[in-house]
């Protein structure tokens, strides 16, 4: 519980802490994102799955994502007495870690993002997966979501109906629509082109990361393309990229196996 209402989370593991950080979009809880990963992670890590402010089981936003999301995170981390920690974040959550580690570089010891940062360079924006997300957010159907679904991965096969019917469940309740319409509406996309005003933020904010930093992305990304990864991997100092082949945006569900190899490799070096 903080000041402004209650943080869910699960937690799993014995050792040191590791944070994971969801994405955004219909449906989306930190088990949503992460479900599937947390046995590999929490073999090595006291592994906390938050959800962030407007998801899952935690409060409501009454302000813009972006900028109350990174209080409410550090709200959660002093919550558990955590003051340095690995953070790996997809998409959204990748964005809100970057800034962290941005802003406050003592609380961030390394950082791992699956999409969401850098600038796309040579992709028009908004992106279609973006696009798709406003129009369910606009007209809430089982088949929107679908569509949507879709349009975050390389297979469809990886969409199972249990995978489906869990995301619509969510997406449908009213309080979690409304929280979804306060970052992904027509405004936003209206936004999303015409980029060059918060562009040098952007920026400054990747040059000002010190923790050791690993940008992944799916080489067939339809939400953050990948050749924004181009200028995270200049920008942030000791930056590494791994790009997964046939993989869409959610690398830790479509490439599991190899993303948790990655990621874990990246995470246990030079741990004694």
């Amino acid at each position: 519980m903080t000041a402004k209402g209650p943080l869910h989370y699960h937690v799993a593991g014995e050792g040191a802490p590791l944070l994971l950080l969801h994405g955004s979009g219909p449906g989306v809880s930190g088990w949503a994102n992460f479900r599937g990963n947390l046995a590999a992670f929490s073999r090595h890590f006291t592994t906390y799955v938050l959800d962030m402010p407007g998801y899952g089981g935690s409060y409501s936003l009454t302000g813009n994502p972006f900028v109350e999301t990174p209080p409410a995170v550090l709200d959660f981390l002093d919550g558990l007495g955590l003051e340095s920690v690995p953070v790996v974040g997809n998409s959204f959550g990748g964005a809100m870690a970057a800034r962290i580690a941005a802003d406050h570089p003592g609380r961030v010891s390394r950082l791992v993002t699956i999409g969401g940062v850098g600038l796309a360079l040579f992709s028009p924006s908004p992106a279609e997966g973006i696009k798709l997300l406003v129009d369910f957010v606009e007209n809430p159907t089982r088949e929107r979501l679908v569509t949507w679904m879709e349009s975050m991965v390389y297979d469809p096969a990886v969409l199972t109906d249990e995978f489906i019917q869990l995301r619509w469940d969510a997406a449908s309740d009213p309080t979690a629509l409304a929280d979804l319409r306060g970052l992904h509406n027509r405004q936003a996309l209206a936004a999303m082109r015409h980029r060059r005003g918060d562009a040098a933020d952007h920026v400054a904010a990747l040059s000002r990361i010190e923790a050791p930093t690993l940008v992944t992305f799916g080489r067939d990304d339809r939400v953050t393309p990948m050749d924004s990864a181009l200028v995270a991997m200049r920008l942030i100092a000791k930056c590494e990229l791994h790009v997964f082949y046939d993989c869409g945006h959610w690398a830790m569900i479509e490439r599991k196996d190899e993303f948790e190899s990655v990621v874990l490799s990246f995470l246990l070096r030079d741990v004694p």
